[in-house]
């Protein structure tokens, strides 16, 4: 079988530049997807239109939610699957009633006051530098892609049950410090999750590939090592 394609999938308001620092340890084909559509199933066909054969899919938040779908709707491609930062839980009133007044807001023509009121989610610990590469990946989806984004937590689904026909190499990595989704939801994901490698990150939040780059661009590479091994060496045989 060849090699899988590394699908980086990102969070809401989150694009490419959100593995920029951990995409070149995969040492695989790198395709980024882009996720705006106005629903979790919608999200996972247009990734899975990205790009053919095999996926190792690489997720985080909303992107690791897709990214169960993904695996639902085709799992005879996935070939490895990294849930990052992420809730397989079924929404909570409270969060449709966030997402609810966001999209109002961001309607209203307060984008930025929204992207302002997130912000202290993202990071455990941040810097200006954290704050304005979050606040830059936020201009670049803008409030029409933001309000698919959010149109999209609206459909989502109680993944847990579902996690244990995902029997792939896995890796599940949560930040001890992320005030969205914290450790207690990634035990659970690992629990359900056959063959995944739990890694709580000390002195980390939400964005886990920005706020600690190096950590998680070993993991992944780990998780490479594990869906795409190097090819055995070829034996010649004598005439």
């Amino acid at each position: 079988m060849a090699d899988p394609t590394v699908l980086l999938v990102p969070g809401m308001l989150c694009d490419a530049a959100l593995w920029a620092r951990v995409e070149g340890a995969l040492e695989l084909p790198v395709v980024h997807a882009r996720v705006d559509a106005p629903s979790i199933t919608g999200m996972a066909e247009q990734v899975l239109a990205a790009v053919d054969g095999p996926l190792l899919v690489v997720g985080l938040s909303l992107g690791a939610i897709v990214g169960f779908e993904v695996a639902r709707l085709v799992p005879e491609r996935v070939a490895g699957f990294a849930a990052l930062a992420t809730n397989a839980a079924a929404p909570r009133p409270e969060q449709h009633q966030g997402w609810s007044w966001m999209a109002r807001r961001t309607r209203a023509g307060d984008f930025a006051g929204v992207v302002e009121e997130v912000l202290p989610t993202m990071y455990s610990r941040p810097s200006a530098g954290l704050e304005q590469e979050f606040r830059g990946m936020a201009e670049r989806i803008g409030p029409r892609r933001f309000l698919g984004q959010l149109a999209a937590q609206g459909t989502r689904v109680d993944a847990r049950e579902a996690l244990g026909s995902i029997r792939v190499p896995s890796l599940v990595v949560g930040g001890v410090e992320d005030a969205l989704c914290p450790p207690e939801f990634h035990r659970e994901i690992a629990a359900g999750l056959p063959g995944s490698e739990l890694h709580l990150v000390a002195g980390a939040g939400h964005l886990l590939p920005l706020e600690v780059p190096e950590v998680i661009a070993g993991l992944l590479a780990g998780l490479v090592r594990r869906c795409a091994p190097p090819a055995a060496n070829q034996s010649s045989s004598a005439n």
